[in-house]
């Protein structure tokens, strides 16, 4: 009982010491193991012809090794090449050029087959092969190959130069009888999208025609062909191998190319489903532009979405799980993206309350401009001056704003005009009428209209009130109109004044010191110190 009691911390440390040292040899090994597979490929000139088990003592590994460097030695010769079958050990030998070449073990035949007819199999895929590769080393295959490479590489230049041709040309054709322009420029997006869509797809095309083409040159001479196989299989591994895992499903690169493609189509499709119901259906229902473009972006957001969630569910994702997701966006919403939701938010408010709309005239804190686009996030304002201007959405609810197009565009434009002291009113009533009635901007009904504001300091002043359905023009407008009113008041004898000021001098002492009333007058001027009356000057 003693000695017991005392091995068993002994026997504890002992335990604990192979289980490490098991764990150490099983992470040593484990690469060897990984890298010793049970079957290898008899490969010759980068065809695979069969497969080959380990053998007593011998890897697959090893045995693949040796019978490849036998045959690829043996189609370096011209001679004839004899393979045949011997019984060597109670098992079948294949035997090339009366050399030793490959034993079939019990091992390497394929379920229902024995040992002799797998042997007789492999004899003549071995022959076949020898005699291939000897016939593609000969001076005719040779140059007739290369003539077929070469041909098949100017074909390949015809074509690229032909997709090039059809991006260039044909693929604005398209896209405008696709997606015909309207009124606004709100379809320049959805244009210039799908222009990139077609040539992101003409340009992997491209891409993809001369790789296969490479590829293809390249399996066609024994010398390159395996480099061609391993390359082909270095890029199917590539994008077919998974990468990641949503849930249990694993996805490959192809599969997310796949899935990124279908996204991306979908938003081209919503775009131009968009303009097609915008240009053909709403255009024609004869709905504003406004509404038109409230519709547009309901009818474009909601496809997105709805279709979003068609695809991730196609595609295998769980629409459930995305619940986690959103909730993590919504807090990132709420901190690092609060200009991007409000502004959105934002922009839906202005697509359904409707306080400016495409085309009016308005006047943002110092821009003005026309509204040529109205999107989710942003407003395009064009100035007078062909200027753009992306004023964010939300600009236009936090700060006053001027809708000189809201609901009527009819408005009322101030004209300030002054005249001198001593003119007739009514004459300059009429004067400052008859120069309104001579443009042809200047509404008739309501009739323009003349204020006699007041008295100035150096003028009469009145105002010139006139109402324009076009108030875009309203800059152009005023300078027309004061041409018009400088030419009418020089007719009429009606004087334009410039500002005077009258100084009077008031009697009394001026006080001067004797330094200053000397240096007057030895400057040849007299000062008297003392004057009667008033002085006017």
């Amino acid at each position: 009982m003693c000695r017991s009691r005392r091995f068993r911390p002994l026997s504890k440390y002992l335990n604990a010491v192979v289980l490490i040292l098991t764990l150490v040899l099983g992470l040593w090994l484990a690469p060897v193991i990984a890298q010793t597979p049970a079957q290898a490929s008899i490969v010759l000139d980068g065809r695979q012809l069969f497969q080959i088990s380990n053998s007593g003592q011998y890897s697959a590994l090893e045995r693949a090794n040796l019978i490849n460097s036998q045959l690829k030695n043996a189609v370096q010769f011209d001679q004839p090449i004899q393979v045949k079958i011997e019984q060597r050990n109670q098992l079948p030998t294949i035997l090339l050029n009366n050399r030793y070449l490959l034993t079939v073990t019990e091992q390497d035949p394929v379920l229902g087959s024995t040992a002799n007819e797998q042997a007789s199999i492999w004899s003549e895929q071995i022959q076949q092969a020898l005699q291939q590769a000897q016939f593609e080393r000969t001076t005719t295959y040779l140059r007739r190959t290369t003539l077929v490479a070469v041909g098949i590489l100017l074909l390949t230049a015809i074509l690229s130069w032909l997709l090039g041709w059809i991006k260039h040309h044909l693929l604005q054709k398209a896209l405008q009888r696709l997606t015909p322009p309207t009124e606004g420029a709100s379809d320049s997006g959805g244009i210039k999208a799908l222009e990139f869509f077609f040539q992101l797809v003409l340009a992997i095309v491209r891409i993809g025609l001369w790789v296969g083409v490479v590829l293809y040159i390249t399996n066609l001479f024994p010398f390159t062909r395996q480099e061609s196989y391993q390359i082909t299989n270095i890029l199917v591994t590539s994008f077919t191998s998974p990468i990641f895992e949503v849930g249990k499903n694993p996805y490959s690169i192809t599969e997310l190319v796949i899935l990124i493609g279908l996204l991306f189509g979908l938003v081209i499709f919503a775009g131009t489903a968009t303009n097609l119901l915008r240009s053909r259906l709403l255009n024609f229902a004869g709905i504003n532009r406004s509404a038109q473009e409230a519709i547009a972006i309901i009818t474009k957001y909601g496809l997105i979405f709805i279709g979003t969630l068609v695809i991730l569910q196609l595609w295998g994702l769980d629409i459930s799980s995305l619940a986690i997701l959103a909730s993590g966006l919504g807090v990132g919403i709420g901190f690092g993206l609060q200009d991007i939701a409000k502004n959105f938010g934002s922009g839906l408010v202005l697509v359904f309350e409707r306080p400016i709309e495409l085309g009016d005239f308005v006047e943002v804190g110092e821009y003005k401009g026309i509204v040529e686009r109205m999107g989710a996030r942003s407003t395009e304002i064009r100035t007078l001056d062909h200027v753009s201007i992306i004023v964010p959405n939300s600009r236009f609810l936090e700060k006053e704003v001027i809708n000189w197009s809201h609901r009527n565009p009819i408005s009322r434009i101030h004209l300030p005009v002054g005249v001198a002291y001593g003119s007739d009113p009514k004459a300059v009533q009429a004067a400052l009428l008859s120069a309104a009635k001579k443009h042809s901007s200047v509404l008739e009904t309501p009739s323009p209209l003349v204020l006699f504001n007041g008295l100035g300091d150096s003028s009469l002043n009145f105002e010139l009130l006139v109402w324009t359905a076009e108030p875009n023009k309203q800059f152009l407008l005023k300078s027309d109109l004061y041409y018009n009113i400088y030419e009418v008041l020089q007719q009429q004898k009606i004087e334009i004044p410039f500002p005077q000021i009258d100084l009077h001098l008031r009697s009394g002492t001026l006080g001067l010191s004797p330094q200053l009333l000397e240096q007057f007058s030895n400057n040849g001027q007299h000062i008297h110190p003392t004057t009667n009356g008033d002085n006017q000057a």
